[in-house]
């Protein structure tokens, strides 16, 4: 027997048939979203958190750094959540120091070229080193023509907050500051992870590399979380876009048009 629904009816009929689409699409995405929150954003990609306690996820934009003495999350410019593998930036201020040369001791801002300038051999670039790295640096300078094993130290007396975007079809897209280092994963968490509509294998990181040159590079999700590809290294500055799977929003935007039309007729 054959009814003639009337045009709510209809119209009920398609909201169910959309809420049942949506539900459908959004369950696989959620769930493969839902462990990313709970990593910690401080872990080291070298270590391993299996076997971890578990970690409750941190608000977005709040610290990312951890005391391990009290547990307590430090804030982003404490000088306490720069860890050894933390690296130079521009704007952060040094404490240049040589064991035995009293006159050398003096502080250092980083400039906008990432260098330096210290007494006798000028201007050095250490944008990018760890504080390890810049002292073997320094040092090797000074031995070249000034000084016999030199110990150089630099200590972080100040270090500017490093800032991500992660833009495009995510949950929540926004400017994001960070400390130390960060990998696609972590970011990805950091914004809520991606909508039901997103393109997973094709993320796309756009980087400034040398001489301002724009650089831009495309991972596949689905590889990185199998573990075929390593989790890429995310820099400040870099602006992460997720693009969105062209045919799941186009069953989206069907949908919601069909129940639009439906309910009025005269918006077409």
């Amino acid at each position: 027997m054959n009814l003639l629904l009337t045009r709510p009816a209809r119209a009920a009929a398609l909201l169910a048939l959309a809420w049942c689409a949506a539900s459908a699409a959004a369950l696989p995405a959620q769930a493969q979203t839902a462990p990313l929150q709970a990593q910690p954003l401080q872990v080291s990609p070298l270590q391993s958190p299996v076997g971890s306690a578990p970690v409750s996820p941190k608000p977005v934009g709040q610290a990312t750094a951890v005391d391990p003495a009290t547990g307590e999350p430090l804030a982003l410019n404490s000088l306490a959540s720069v860890g050894a593998d933390y690296r130079i930036s521009s704007n952060d201020l040094l404490e240049f120091d040589v064991f035995g040369v009293p006159d050398m001791k003096r502080d250092v801002r980083v400039n906008a070229s990432g260098l330096i300038s210290l007494p006798l051999i000028g201007p050095v670039p250490v944008a990018g080193l760890t504080a390890q790295d810049a002292e073997k640096l320094i040092a090797a300078k000074y031995e070249e023509k000034y000084l016999q094993s030199p110990q150089v130290s630099l200590f972080i007396k100040e270090f500017t907050t490093q800032r991500i975007t992660i833009e495009g079809a995510v949950a929540k897209p926004g400017i994001y500051p960070v400390t130390g280092q960060l990998t696609l994963l972590r970011a990805l968490a950091l914004s809520g992870g991606y909508a039901p509509y997103a393109n997973i294998n094709q993320i796309v990181v756009f980087r400034n590399g040398a001489g301002n040159a724009r650089e831009q590079f495309v991972f596949d999700l689905d590889k990185v979380r199998a573990g075929e590809v390593a989790d890429p290294s995310i820099q400040s500055d870099d602006v992460i876009v997720v693009q969105r799977d062209a045919s799941r929003a186009a069953l989206r935007d069907s949908l919601f048009r069909d129940i639009v039309d439906t309910i009025n007729p005269f918006s077409r």
